[in-house]
C-alpha cells in the first residue's frame, strides 16, 4: 500500500492537465513524450486511463510493479488502470502510445457485451508475423488523430476496435490467476465502471459499495490506496471531468449543463464546479476559449 503513495498519478505522464481532447483517447508516437525526458518515463501511474504501448524498432526496459524486462522485438505492452510502471528506452526508439480514458473504455465494452480481459491486467504481446498489420494500424490511427477530417470521431473508433479486437484474441485462455493487489484493482475498476453508469444519478456512496459487495469504510481506504481520496472525491472528479469538457467542447448553457449532469439546480452545480475548479463555469469556458486563441 505504501508504494501507491508516493508513486505520482498523472492523466498524461509529465502534464497536469485535464483531459486534452473530447474524444478521450491521445495518441501520440514514442518520440514525441520521451524524447523530452531523456528517453526515460519514471515510475508513475494513471488512476483513469489505460494505455497501450507498441514498440515497432529499437529497446524498451518496461517495468510494471516492481518487475523490469528488457524487449528488442516488436510488441505490445497494455498497461491497466492503477498499475505502476515506467519506461527506458534507447534513443530513436519508435513506436507509439495510445492512452485510453475509462468513460471510452467502458462504452467500448458495452459494445463488446462484456469485459475486455486483455485490459484489466499487465501484458507483454509479441506481435510477430502481424507486425506490419498493426503498425500499420498505430500509424494510420495517429494520423487520423492528428488530423480534422470529417467523421473523424467513427474513424477513430473503428481502428481502436479493431486493435481492441486483435489483442483480446491474443490473450483468449492465458490469463493468469490474479494476486490479492490485482484483486484489489479490479474492485477498483469495478468501482469506477459503476461510477460510469451512474455519475449523473447523484447516488449515495452506500450503493456504490454494495454493488461491488464492500462497505463504505472498505470503498473508502481502497480509494484512499489507489487515488489518495476519498471515494466521494472520485465520483465528483467524474462529474468534473465531464462538466469540463461539455464547458470546453459543447454550447451548453450553465443551466442546460446542471440539469444535464442531475444537479437539482444550476446554483448549487455553480457551487460545486467552483469548489474544485477555483473558478465558475461561465469563466472557466471562457479561459478555455482564450487558450485557443493563444498561437
Amino acid at each position: 500500500m505504501a508504494q501507491h503513495s508516493i508513486v505520482p498519478v498523472f492523466k498524461l505522464y509529465g502534464e497536469q492537465m485535464g483531459w486534452p481532447t473530447p474524444e478521450l483517447l491521445h495518441c501520440e508516437s514514442i518520440h514525441q513524450r520521451s524524447s523530452l525526458y531523456e528517453w526515460h518515463i519514471r515510475v508513475h501511474q494513471h488512476a483513469e486511463l489505460v494505455q497501450i504501448l507498441y514498440l515497432h524498432k529499437g529497446q524498451a526496459e518496461i517495468e510494471v510493479e516492481g518487475e523490469k524486462i528488457v524487449v528488442t522485438e516488436a510488441c505490445i505492452q497494455v498497461v491497466p488502470s492503477l498499475c505502476v510502471h515506467g519506461f527506458r528506452f534507447s534513443p530513436g526508439t519508435q513506436g507509439y502510445v495510445l492512452s485510453l480514458a475509462l468513460p471510452l473504455l467502458t462504452r467500448f465494452e458495452a459494445e463488446f457485451g462484456r469485459q475486455m480481459a486483455v485490459l484489466s491486467r499487465p501484458h507483454c504481446i509479441a506481435v510477430k508475423q502481424s507486425r506490419l498489420h498493426i503498425r500499420t494500424l498505430f500509424s494510420t490511427l495517429l494520423d487520423e488523430y492528428q488530423q480534422d477530417n470529417d467523421a473523424r470521431e467513427l474513424m477513430l473508433h473503428a481502428m481502436l476496435s479493431a486493435l481492441l479486437v486483435w489483442l483480446n484474441r491474443q490473450v483468449q485462455g492465458s490469463l493468469p490467476v490474479e494476486d490479492k493487489a490485482e484483486r484489489r484493482r479490479a474492485v477498483m475498476r469495478q468501482f469506477a465502471r459503476q461510477i460510469e453508469s451512474h455519475y449523473r444519478e447523484h447516488l449515495p456512496l452506500s450503493d456504490y459499495a454494495q454493488a461491488i459487495g464492500l462497505s463504505v469504510t472498505h470503498l473508502n481506504y481502497l480509494c484512499h490506496e489507489f487515488y489518495d481520496c476519498s471515494a466521494l472525491n472520485v465520483l465528483h472528479q467524474r462529474l468534473m471531468l465531464e462538466a469540463k469538457r461539455s464547458l470546453q467542447y459543447t454550447s451548453m448553457t450553465v443551466t442546460q449543463l446542471s440539469d444535464y449532469l442531475g444537479f437539482s439546480d444550476a446554483t448549487y452545480f455553480s457551487r460545486f464546479f467552483r469548489r474544485y475548479a477555483g473558478v465558475s463555469p461561465k469563466i472557466f469556458r471562457e479561459n478555455m476559449k482564450r487558450s485557443k486563441d493563444i498561437p
